[in-house]
């Protein structure tokens, strides 16, 4: 048993009470409080209304950029589509070398080599300093295969020089009650993520929100992500609706806060899909300040998933700058 795999082992114990069984687990996540949606909602829409000045939008547009993982995961996609989403990470806009870089492109584990390759010395390999390359894995988007194949799946996609990997659990097993099931495959993930060098690489747990139903098992596997080892929680894969939404992710910052609490341990979020706008994205850096803290809004801490979220920050950003709207076509289609 690794360095990695005991520590996580001993947390568990410690926290459980015994092992990961479906038994403990049960115990353990039933009895956390129950989550009161009216209030959830009211919260997110009041967190929704507060308003930016002006001062303050151009920081929030950089910081919205800087916490994007510029996404494509599309069958159609090519080296030379991938090669493309880099050069737009490198600069998102060619008229103002002042815009920042984004946090990560996010692709399809077979199209990592491209990706690395083309960001050549701005791959930052896992920091903020540079740009890091997130793939998807473990039977994305629907998580159903055999462990083996989403163990090998992972491995690949590191080997061949992914910072991060976005798993996704298996949401049968979670409805069904076997908590134990995606505990263990949480682990043995976050296990084939180790390098040759005994370094890791990043483990996103994607929940897929949209297909657990409530908010009390929105909660329940966030804490179940979080206790078998993911680096960061994400809502969604952004193939099922709906996939992020305010409520949903101030639920899991909540968990996230609760678990800093009860540890010293920082854990990441990550909405994903369905976030297109500016505007949308203020929203979630207001509920990031409010609930676990301004020093969240870091790279390594929070992101955002999107593919199209970044050409309407482009377009506010120039508008700022010039004082009219630019059109559609003075930033790159996806």
């Amino acid at each position: 048993m690794t360095s990695s795999q005991l520590a996580t082992r001993e947390r568990t114990l410690t926290l459980l009470g015994g092992e990961a069984t479906d038994a403990n687990l049960r115990r353990y996540l039933h009895g956390i409080p129950g989550v009161d949606a009216v209030g959830l909602e009211q919260r997110a829409a009041a967190l929704g209304t507060r308003s930016i000045k002006t001062t303050s939008k151009r920081w929030a547009l950089d910081t919205i950029i800087r916490l994007i993982d510029l996404t494509t995961l599309e069958g159609a996609d090519t080296p030379g589509k991938v090669r493309s989403l880099v050069g737009k990470a490198l600069m998102p806009d060619p008229s103002d070398p002042s815009c920042p870089r984004v946090a990560a492109v996010c692709v399809y584990g077979d199209m990592v080599p491209y990706a690395v390759e083309a960001l050549g010395s701005a791959h930052s390999a896992g920091t903020d300093s540079g740009i890091n390359v997130a793939a998807v894995a473990t039977a994305f988007p629907s998580g159903r295969a055999s462990l083996a194949i989403k163990l090998a799946d992972t491995a690949d996609a590191v080997a061949s020089g992914a910072d991060e990997i976005d798993m996704v659990i298996d949401r049968g097993a979670f409805l069904s009650g076997r908590y134990g099931e995606v505990f263990d495959q949480i682990v043995a993930v976050k296990e084939a993520c180790k390098r040759a060098d005994g370094s890791y690489a990043h483990l996103k747990v994607i929940l897929e929100t949209g297909e657990l139903n409530t908010y009390d098992n929105v909660r329940r596997a966030s804490w179940l992500a979080i206790l078998a080892g993911g680096d960061f929680i994400k809502t969604s894969t952004g193939k099922v609706a709906p996939a992020a939404t305010l409520p949903v992710t101030l639920s899991m910052l909540e968990v996230v806060r609760d678990w800093h609490r009860l540890t010293g341990e920082k854990i990441g979020v990550k909405p994903a899909g369905g976030i297109r706008t500016s505007k949308d994205a203020i929203k979630y850096l207001v509920a990031v300040a409010e609930t676990v803290g301004e020093e969240w809004l870091q790279p390594h801490l929070f992101r955002f998933g999107a593919s199209s979220l970044l050409n309407d920050v482009l377009l506010q950003r120039q508008k700022m700058t010039t004082g009219h709207y630019s059109g559609s076509d003075y930033v790159t289609i996806d």
